[in-house]
């Protein structure tokens, strides 16, 4: 595979936001967003499921609509039996690709086309022939690969649809407790959906003051938020034919757009980021990982992009 134009994908949305919002986003991505996968579904807390599980049948009719293609997610971390009921009910039952999120998934999707997510970790070459001779079509690499490891594993591995997060805060961890509930003085039992208080997550901060890195209900996130506008070009030139936008509580149509545009050769990569910033001002901009440093570095190209270093 790895051929042909590159496009965009928008990764499930991670946090935790009312249902009507959470409607209405997708139906504007599928009115106006240049991307062609659209990957829906619950990833990191099936407490969750009942804030959106109304609004999907309208949804998925919508993004059909407009042409996009669906792909089911799986939970990040299934620890009781109706979620692993859920699981397999998902995989038997969906009509469209399901992407793996959990190794508890793979069983499952065994012989069956489908997606791998970057929550698993696809670290080699090695790991990702054996994936894909158990039914895997595409795979999102981990976002704290190196641009050496991401380029070695594209090229030894023939027959694969590869993807990167291209924009995004980055999923570092899950656990089976809730740190943000208990942050806000709950238990997980009984944590009265608090992390819908934090659509974008909630910052932690060092005892010094910086943030560093943001909860997200059981899973953590970092503070910084991968952008790597710059470095499409030298992605594309080693084999990546699609680039994943993680959904922040932002104009995500405008990040798309604007992505597009550089995978056009329209904008500038240097000014994308400018824009780009101007629409997310939440977080820091990080590559670190890419460049093979820690992951919330900034490692400016060919310009000094001071807007983008990381607080």
């Amino acid at each position: 595979m790895n051929a042909g134009k590159p496009t965009l994908t928008l990764g499930p949305v991670l946090y935790l936001w009312e249902g009507e919002k959470w409607r209405d986003f997708y139906f504007r991505i599928a009115d106006e967003a240049p991307v062609t996968h659209v990957v829906i579904g619950e990833t990191v807390c099936s407490k969750r499921l009942h804030f959106t599980d109304p609004h999907l049948p309208p949804v998925i009719e919508r993004l059909l609509a407009a042409g996009k293609r669906i792909i089911f997610s799986t939970l990040a971390l299934v620890t009781l039996e109706r979620e692993s009921q859920y699981v397999r009910t998902l995989v038997a039952d969906s009509p469209y690709p399901v992407e793996a999120n959990d190794l508890s998934a793979l069983a499952v999707l065994e012989g069956t086309p489908h997606w791998i997510g970057p929550l698993v970790n696809v670290y080699n070459a090695a790991t990702a022939r054996v994936l894909a001779r158990r039914g895997a079509r595409s795979i999102c690499l981990p976002p704290e690969l190196p641009a050496r490891s991401i380029d070695e594993i594209v090229s030894q591995t023939p027959g694969i649809d590869f993807e990167v997060l291209a924009f995004g805060r980055m999923p570092l961890a899950i656990s089976a407790r809730c740190a943000h509930a208990r942050a806000k003085g709950h238990i997980k039992d009984n944590c009265q959906f608090v992390c819908k208080d934090d659509p974008d997550g909630l910052a932690v901060n060092t005892l010094d003051g910086q943030s560093f890195l943001a909860l997200n209900g059981v899973q953590t996130v970092s503070f910084t938020c991968q952008a790597l506008l710059a470095d499409l070009s030298d992605l594309i030139g080693s084999g990546v034919r699609r680039f994943r936008l993680s959904p922040q509580d932002c104009d995500m149509v405008a990040v798309a757009r604007l992505y597009d545009e550089v995978l056009q050769g329209r904008v500038d990569a240097e000014d994308g980021l400018v824009r780009l910033r101007q629409i997310y001002p939440a977080a820091p901009f990080s590559n670190g990982f890419h460049h093979g440093q820690e992951g919330a570095a900034w490692v400016a190209r060919a310009r000094n992009i001071a807007h983008g270093a990381n607080a």
